[in-house]
């Protein structure tokens, strides 16, 4: 893989593991990392991996979209067509998707997270979508929010924009498993062999009946999200909020108008 923005390590037998690797920058989700993805995925397919498990590299699963990249207004429709790619990617997968969470998973990140069939999480691991403090919209994200959380707490988590703990986002349906600090990888680890007992064709087919018993296809609700996405990455809330974060300080709304 180019620059190795994406480790590529068979675990074991018909399991392999994805890990996002720019750990200087919290594997913030620039393009190609997440052109990346998707080729890693495609590559995992070819090798027959029926357990792709997703993880990150250093202090953090991943902190979201990369907004160095983002302030550069030219690559906004190309950065927002390659998240769209690599959510439909993972959550099309025919391998079963695992997210072995630690850290932060914030914004972007939590996306590549909740795009995943199942969510291991640290307990110290921090989740969260806080796109509104930065002028944006969590709008692909919110297409497998709307599938996995009471209209309640998606409001929250969206609205407000803050961190919520792992046994928080458990409590919510965020997160499948809440396991120790540094142990992740070892419960998708157990997760998986638990899945490698199914019948290949009977977890695939599973899959799809999941995948398709939405009554609009998920990629109608990408497409929707995204046009909403790149509306407002081209508003001026968007490059005040992004301005602000690269500058560390408080982005002026009045600014904005």
């Amino acid at each position: 893989m180019s620059d190795d923005l994406i480790l590529i390590e068979p675990l074991a037998r018909d399991v392999i593991a994805l890990t996002l690797n720019r750990p200087e920058k919290r594997n913030a989700l620039n393009i190609p990392l997440l052109e990346g993805i998707c080729k890693a995925v495609e590559d995992a397919h070819a090798q027959q991996a029926r357990v792709i498990i997703l993880r990150g590299a250093g202090q953090s699963f991943c902190a979201g979209l990369d907004l160095s990249e983002a302030a550069d207004v030219s690559k906004a429709h190309e950065s927002a067509q390659a998240i769209a790619q690599a959510l439909d990617t993972i959550s099309q997968s025919r391998a079963v998707t695992i997210a072995a969470v630690h850290g932060a998973a914030i914004a972007g990140g939590a996306g590549i997270m909740s795009a995943c069939d199942i969510v291991v999480a640290e307990e110290t691991a921090k989740i969260g979508y806080p796109e509104v403090h930065r002028g944006l919209v969590a709008g692909l994200v919110m297409t497998f929010l709307r599938r996995q959380l009471r209209e309640r707490e998606a409001r929250e988590l969206l609205l407000l924009g803050e961190a919520i703990e792992a046994q928080r986002a458990k409590e919510i349906g965020l997160v499948n498993r809440v396991v120790p600090e540094g142990t992740a990888l070892d419960a998708a680890l157990e997760l998986s062999n638990t899945i490698l007992k199914g019948a290949p064709g009977a977890l695939a087919h599973s899959k799809q009946m999941l995948n398709d018993l939405w009554p609009k296809p998920l990629e109608n609700d990408l497409a929707w999200a995204l046009n909403h996405h790149k509306n407002v990455r081209a508003s001026r809330e968007a490059r005040e909020g992004i301005a602000a974060f690269n500058e560390k300080r408080k982005p002026n709304w009045d600014a904005s108008i």
